[in-house]
């Protein structure tokens, strides 16, 4: 028998799109986000990057703002990647935080802020691996315990979080990080909130703890998970950058191009995955004209399929090629249609055709129309319901329209 999600985890799926954002003490330098690893910086020398971090200019709403207009349900934030720094107050347990530094405030506080005026759920990214604290390689027990600290303020300090991402653990594979205590933590002040681990490049997909609500395909299309032999429902998430670099580089020009990160988008919601989108915002946490400009692409899409894309899950109905179909717990039936062309005068379109014919398999369900989402054409279909068979006339793009991924609604 099926197992079913927990509340959280529903509600996690359901939300669909997110945004990552990277942003720390590697921003100044807009080289990425391991500038400090691999470019060899001492401890010494990349802690003054604290003395120039004075965030003046963050709006941490412009942000949100953005997320709403796009479609974007919530927001992962680094309150510390593998510098070290933290981007809230410790409470005491380092010096090494936003209070300190040149901006004397609490960053991570305005972000909550700015989440919760906008309705965007707040998730906090927390790197496990630490180049900065001396105890991860010199005293890793001693080190786990101000790993666990820094994760309770977070968690007794800043009101209701929505969840928990870690990431390092790959870098110390065969080590005891205690989980059960970490994620007891959570679980003890925040239970509503979601434990995400990441596998890494090499693990993708993977389930390496009893508590962890949701596996990570970091920069990979996620596969079907497999929960038959699973003790509770757990979820799929991929993250993938914009371009080459999570952290903002300022001399990375290697952008995807958005009809790639809209695929990406559905090839994630056909497996029932999130797409969790990354953006490197500049010192002051705001975010590049081409960042803004591709969120904004994506979000006049979404304002055209979102409902296929939050409320459709992975079903058997079966489409060639990249097409495929979800479906609703209402019943609804949602056909994603790719590399349809733009119908037109030959001398300026590639060949267009107003005749698509695209077939899906195992939709049983005797189906009484079928219309495009974005102008409400009926197209043409035919349907063998004892071969669970159907074939739509998926018509080409109108001049003057070129959507890359095409939605029809099953009726």
């Amino acid at each position: 028998m099926a197992v079913k999600p927990e509340l959280r985890v529903e509600n996690f799926e359901n939300m669909a799109f997110g945004m990552f954002v990277h942003w720390g003490l590697y921003s100044i330098k807009e080289s990425g986000e391991w500038a400090m690893e691999i470019h060899n910086i001492s401890s010494d020398e990349y802690e003054k990057y604290a003395d120039e971090f004075d965030a003046k200019n963050y709006n941490p709403r412009n942000m949100t703002k953005l997320a709403k207009k796009v479609g974007i349900k919530y927001i992962v934030l680094t309150s510390k990647h593998h510098e070290g720094f933290f981007l809230y107050d410790t409470n005491g347990l380092s010096d090494y935080d936003a209070p300190h530094s040149a901006a004397k405030r609490d960053l991570l506080r305005e972000f909550l802020e700015a989440c919760r005026e906008d309705g965007i759920i707040p998730i906090l990214y927390h790197a496990t691996l630490d180049w900065h604290e001396s105890h991860y390689k010199s005293d890793f027990n001693t080190y786990l315990e101000y790993l666990r600290k820094s994760v309770e303020v977070l968690c007794t300090r800043y009101g209701e979080i929505g969840g928990f991402w870690f990431d390092g653990n790959w870098d110390k594979r065969d080590a005891d990080w205690k989980l059960d205590e970490l994620y007891g933590t959570i679980r003890k002040y925040q239970p509503n909130a979601m434990i995400i681990n990441n596998t890494g490049l090499s693990r993708r997909g993977q389930l390496e703890h009893e508590e962890i609500d949701s596996v990570t395909f970091e920069q990979g299309l996620p596969t079907p998970i497999d929960r038959s032999n699973m003790n509770k429902y757990v979820s799929g998430e991929m993250c993938q950058t914009m371009n080459s670099h999570w952290g903002i580089a300022k001399n990375d020009f290697n952008y995807k191009s958005t009809a790639q990160l809209i695929e990406t988008l559905c090839a994630c919601r056909k497996v029932g995955a999130n797409y969790l989108l990354n953006v490197g915002p500049d010192k002051d946490g705001n975010l590049t004209k081409m960042q803004e400009a591709m969120l904004e692409v994506i979000g006049q899409w979404m304002s055209i399929n979102g409902k296929a894309i939050y409320d459709g899950n992975p079903c058997n109905i079966q489409g060639y090629n990249k097409d495929f179909a979800l479906t609703t717990k209402e019943g609804k039936i949602y056909l994603f249609i790719h590399d349809l062309k733009i119908v037109g005068n030959k001398n300026v379109t590639l060949g267009g055709r107003v005749d698509n014919p695209r077939a899906f398999t195992n939709l049983y369900r005797k189906i009484n129309g079928v219309k495009w989402m974005d102008n409400n054409e009926e197209l043409i279909f035919t349907q063998n319901e004892e071969e669970g068979l159907v074939c739509v006339n998926a018509t080409g793009y109108p001049y003057g329209t070129n959507l890359v991924v095409r939605v029809a609604e099953v009726y």
